[in-house]
């Protein structure tokens, strides 16, 4: 049985598309899915199943939520593998001492044509990124908050993303591991 990791984009921010993570997991596991475990209320769900693919289960975990709280989120599910290449590629090991100043974007797919120099125009003092494969790695040691470059990314990246800063992959990595 394969492990796989959801990562839901938009959810429970600022009071909307609230949805709570013990109900979720009730969700996934009346679908079917095993072993189902979640980490912090941001969307992200750890669990294991055979016989799908990361498309069909992200477009079926989208409409679970469409069909039992209202709207759809974007979803993007990755293999255990999946998880571990982004880790292991991660062009800014030393930022891994401060887990919240790098952030790894998800992407959905490759991007085709990435605007990497308007990316690299708005990047400010100590910020430094990098593109690789479906992963847009960013490291923001003043503050990702205050980061144009985290907040028009994905516009400039070209597809659709999700982010997770390095202290929730860490943990996702961890539960993938342990899954079963």
């Amino acid at each position: 049985m394969a492990t796989w990791i959801a990562l839901l984009r938009g959810i429970n921010v600022v009071g909307h598309r609230v949805l709570p993570m013990n109900a979720l997991a009730a969700l996934l596991t009346r679908e079917g899915l095993r072993n189902v475990r979640t980490y912090i209320q941001s969307g992200n769900v750890v669990f294991q199943c055979s016989r799908r693919t990361p498309n069909t289960l992200a477009r079926r975990i989208s409409q679970l939520v469409l069909d039992h709280h209202g709207f759809r989120p974007q979803v993007i599910v990755l293999s255990h593998q999946d998880l571990v290449r982004a880790a292991a590629g991660n062009p800014f090991p030393e930022a891994e001492a401060s887990p919240t100043a790098l952030h790894l974007f998800f992407l959905a797919t490759s991007p085709p044509t990435p605007d990497v120099a308007s990316l690299s125009r708005l990047r400010r003092g100590r910020e430094a990124f990098e593109l690789r494969g479906n992963v847009f790695y960013l490291h923001t040691p003043d503050g990702f908050q205050e980061s144009k470059l985290a907040a028009r990314a994905e516009r400039l990246i070209g597809v659709a993303a999700t982010a997770r800063n390095w202290r929730t992959v860490s943990r996702l990595l961890e539960f993938a591991r342990n899954a079963g």
